[in-house]
């Protein structure tokens, strides 16, 4: 057990299983005590259909409480392109009853470097129906925000 507000690395390499890889670090917290698994599926092209048809093996596995897309605000509209993209073949591949699972929000990084980044962000939420839940603005965790609504009206409205 590492106690309140430790962090542990389950690392099984690449080229695995990752669908098994989470399962097994999902048991391994349950039985050690952690509250929370993130698991980073390092860059899923959505145009990549092997890589789509593992993550959605992997949300199929593990039903995973919260899928969240991690995008750059720098690509502008081309983050909803590939973010539309990715949640169509996310929906495509893990649907077994006719009804897949799509994105439950996004991660959006880069954000301090774009000045105009409030027509995507709106693109982005309205393409998806899903929200926005934290913007990066630097290198590091603590770099992670969460998305101010009243800043984002705020910045359409002073236009």
């Amino acid at each position: 057990n590492m106690g309140a507000g430790g962090v542990e690395l389950y690392e099984r390499g690449y080229g695995k299983d990752a669908a098994g890889i989470a399962k097994e670090a999902i048991a391994y917290a349950k039985e050690n005590g952690f509250d929370v698994v993130l698991i980073d599926t390092a860059g899923r092209m959505q145009g990549n259909e092997p890589l789509m048809r593992a993550l959605a093996k992997l949300v199929a596995t593990n039903n995973p409480d919260k899928i969240i897309f991690v995008g750059e605000a720098l690509v502008g509209n081309e983050a909803t392109d590939q973010l539309t993209k990715f949640d169509r073949a996310l929906k495509d591949f893990s649907s077994t009853s006719g009804k897949g699972r799509g994105i439950d929000g996004m991660l959006v990084t880069k954000w301090d470097t774009v000045d105009d980044k409030v027509g995507a962000a709106l693109s982005m939420t309205y393409v998806t129906g899903q929200p926005i839940l934290f913007v990066g603005c630097g290198q590091t965790y603590t770099d992670l925000r969460q998305l101010r609504v009243s800043h984002v009206v705020h910045a359409l409205l002073s236009d």
